[in-house]
């Protein structure tokens, strides 16, 4: 309970310092602007994980050309996969996420500002508006667009389905779809759990899979490949269905890495 006390008034404090931090960077605007977005999140991150006593293992990443882009799709179990993912990834990693985000005080500005995706999902035609503008984006500016497909976090570790949105955004786009394996972050903080445990994140980044030369007739064979590679990375059983929405609530430092310059 001490440590998860810590982590909440600790991450408060360095949120609001980063975020604001990136708001006047973007006051700023031109390379002070790039340069917060990229290193702030990051340093956030490391300093979360580091408080929260939790280690990280990261494997396959020298395999991968981080100057093109990509669109990376991973399994989700906890609040701590996105401070994981900012560490381990290289490259301009840039998050898909619902837009409720974009109206938390401070963070909310320094994460639109810093060109992060909100999707309504209550709004169809406006989710599909704002993957268009993703797609374009992705190829020009080389990002590593990053989505969570199962759309919420896993309660049991189970890879669920995925939503169609990346693969269809990868189809679009002719960009390879990223397959990346977390292991370890449902243990760290469980879904519907505010208590914090120490412990050690994995990620294993598996090779791009091509989607070049695709139509919208494989998107759902595209998705389907997509997941097994994502289970096979975090050993993870996969589960034919969504969720069950009452299944969470049955239940209740420093970092290292591997294959990483």
């Amino acid at each position: 309970m001490i440590r998860s006390v810590w982590v909440l008034l600790a991450g408060a404090a360095m949120t609001a310092y980063f975020a604001t931090l990136v708001v006047i960077g973007g006051w700023i605007g031109g390379r002070v602007s790039e340069h917060v977005c990229e290193q702030c999140p990051r340093r956030w991150s490391r300093l979360v994980l580091k408080c929260a006593g939790v280690r990280l293992r990261v494997s396959g990443v020298d395999a991968v050309d981080w100057s093109k882009p990509a669109i990376l799709v991973a399994n989700h179990q906890s609040w701590f996969d996105v401070f994981a993912l900012l560490v381990a990834v290289p490259g301009k990693l840039r998050f898909v996420a619902k837009e409720e985000l974009g109206r938390i005080p401070i963070f909310g500005r320094a994460w639109r500002g810093c060109d992060h995706m909100p999707i309504d999902r209550s709004d169809r035609r406006r989710a599909i508006a704002s993957l268009n503008r993703t797609g374009e984006k992705l190829r020009e500016e080389s990002l590593v667009v990053t989505i969570f497909p199962e759309g919420t976090r896993s309660p049991d570790g189970r890879i669920y389905s995925f939503k169609k949105g990346a693969f269809v955004l990868a189809i679009r786009t002719g960009v390879a779809i990223l397959p990346v394996g977390i292991r370890g972050s449902g243990a760290v903080m469980p879904k519907g759990s505010f208590r914090v445990r120490g412990g050690e994140i994995r990620i294993r980044i598996g090779r791009p899979i091509e989607a070049g030369g695709l139509d919208h007739v494989n998107r759902d064979a595209l998705a389907e490949e997509s997941r097994r590679a994502v289970a096979a990375l975090a050993g993870a059983a996969m589960a034919g269905h969504e969720p069950d929405a009452d299944v969470g609530s049955r239940r209740g430092s420093g970092t290292t890495t591997e294959g990483r310059a």
